[in-house]
């Protein structure tokens, strides 16, 4: 019996029961199938340092350098010295240089700022008599992360800003801010974030869901069947879509009605505009899941592309953490997702009741990747088998 345990053949025994010799064949076989898989060897090595690399300089939970558009009617020595004590908090960059409330109104709609400072006529007059004059600060509140470092630096700007060589800090202050935290004032999160899901949701399942049309068909032996159909590419990727889409529909009336009911995220602008964004959001996965489809051989490989898409979209598209406090590199690269223009949309008139002009550019953007979606799906799309 101690024989046969460690290795020795017996009576009706056909392999020992462990081998060096054996074990090296497996690891090589196992070793040359991994490599032969590209896309499952990509994943290994490239999702690690996808991680690293966006946690490490892409992510930041204090967002600093937040643009920021300034009214000054006063336009003096003293209104200077006070933006430039915001400017050196780091919280606050000065972006843009606007001459109305309305233009202050459109940017803080559309996104474009963060903050607008505004500086009233005649600030230092104000001071020289004694007066306590207001500056006011307008903040984008829908996502409290964003705001609240930057507001919470305030009192420290005040006791700064015109404080003379040796005068007393604990002196009366010269002015004061106020603050309208616009949207969101009482900084509830569930308004930030249950806006966002619905996006992320319709993300996750509808490419996940279309990356596999085409390649379930391989796998299961009818793709001769498919391209038998007197059918051209177009007609099939369409018929292969709009079953999605229904479902897509089905997904978003739950999460609005959840949003309403459970959640009580206020909705303040125009319900057919969302529905249309929405409508062009869902479309543009579908297609960009079948373009994934036409690439992947296997459903497993139409899963991992997925998921390789889909853990960069949720962190640079502004869910998770504050887009415009990432780096100016990591905006650029989450402006080629869909996600990021999707929050955009249904943040905007959910939350600020954004009208066609402030969000018709987030449409015609969603628009260019249905249209650049499609052309790659159509173009790798074979009408015969490999």
């Amino acid at each position: 019996m101690a024989g046969k345990l460690f290795g020795q053949k017996g009576a009706g025994q056909r392999y020992r029961w462990f081998s060096w010799g054996r074990l090296k064949a497996v690891f090589a076989k196992e070793f040359i199938q991994m490599r032969r898989d590209r896309v499952t060897f990509a994943m290994m090595l490239g999702v690690p340092l996808m991680q690293l690399v966006l946690f490490g300089y892409a992510i930041n939970s204090d967002p600093r350098g937040l643009p920021t558009a300034v009214f000054d009617a006063s336009r003096d020595e003293t209104s200077r010295a006070v933006l430039a004590a915001l400017e050196l908090t780091n919280y606050y960059r000065f972006t843009e240089m606007i001459d109305s409330a309305e233009a202050a109104e459109n940017l803080l709609a559309s996104g474009q700022v963060s903050f607008v400072i505004s500086i009233p006529p005649n600030f230092s007059g104000h001071i020289a008599r004694g007066e306590t004059p207001q500056v006011l600060i307008q903040a984008d509140a829908t996502d409290p992360a964003a705001s609240s470092g930057a507001l919470s630096v305030l009192s420290n700007v005040v006791q700064s800003a015109l404080l003379q060589p040796g005068q007393d800090s604990t002196a009366s202050q010269p002015f004061e801010f106020v603050v309208h935290k616009l949207y969101n004032p009482e900084a509830i999160s569930q308004y930030n974030i249950v806006p966002g899901l619905l996006g992320v949701i319709l993300q996750m399942t509808m490419v996940m869901m279309t990356s596999m049309a085409l390649t379930r068909e391989r796998e299961r032996g009818t793709m001769e069947n498919l391209l038998a159909m007197p059918a051209s590419p177009l007609e099939i990727m369409l018929g292969k879509v709009a079953p999605y889409l229904l479902v897509g529909a089905v997904q978003v009336v739950v999460v609005l009605l959840a949003a309403r009911w459970l959640f009580s995220v206020p909705f303040v602008g125009a319900l057919p505009l969302l529905l249309v964004g929405i409508m062009i959001f869902v479309l543009s996965l579908v297609v960009l899941g079948y373009a994934i489809s036409t690439a992947a051989k296997t459903q497993m490989q139409a899963m991992q592309l997925t998921f390789f898409f889909f853990l960069p979209s949720l962190m640079l598209s502004g869910f998770m953490f504050p887009f415009l406090g990432m780096p100016i590199w990591a905006q650029y690269l989450g402006e080629i997702f869909p996600l990021t223009h999707f929050l955009r949309v249904v943040r905007g008139v959910m939350l600020k009741g954004a009208d066609t002009a402030a969000i018709g550019q987030e449409m015609w953007i969603l628009v260019l990747f249905v249209l650049i979606y499609g052309a790659v799906a159509l173009k790798r799309f074979n009408s015969k088998l490999d």
